[in-house]
């Protein structure tokens, strides 16, 4: 507790908030350590690796999916455009009943969660990828998507 800002009672609506220099034993807090470090942190896009994310498309999905602009189904739908698109819309591939009706529309973060446990999270879905179970990995390949089926 002795590291801590002595905190005054919030000042009441319409008044500006109080600021108090943060310290530690009355020296400032280095920058790295000032809250205000912290309240504009996001993780971006960049911070995901398309590289990464590619090896992983051809290690893990490739045998099933393709990716560029009219590319064959195979044993799972091309993932051409599937940013924006409503689960189990893909022209010409026959999609489980789930998929179709799921109401899923993929974007970043559904596909986060999707690629975790694809059959937990669209029950009775036909793809039989166990699922990324790395954070990291699953937004690797989330780069890579947003790339190669634009």
């Amino acid at each position: 507790h002795r590291f801590l800002p002595s905190l005054s009672p919030a000042p009441p609506l319409g008044l500006p908030p109080l600021t108090l220099p943060l310290t530690c034993h009355a020296r400032p807090l280095p920058a790295i350590l000032h809250p205000d470090t912290f309240l504009n942190f996001t993780p971006a896009l960049s911070t995901m690796s398309e590289t990464k994310g590619a090896k992983i498309f051809k290690t893990k999905c490739s045998q099933c999916h393709t990716v560029e602009a009219g590319g064959a189904h195979k044993q799972g739908p091309n993932l051409n455009g599937i940013f924006g698109r409503q689960s189990g819309q893909a022209a010409g591939y026959d999609f489980s009943k789930a998929n179709k009706t799921s109401g899923v529309t993929w974007g970043e973060d559904t596909l986060f969660d999707y690629l975790l446990a694809p059959k937990k999270y669209i029950k009775g879905t036909k793809m039989v990828f166990a699922g990324l179970k790395k954070p990291a990995e699953r937004k690797d390949l989330i780069a890579y998507l947003k790339s190669a089926t634009a």
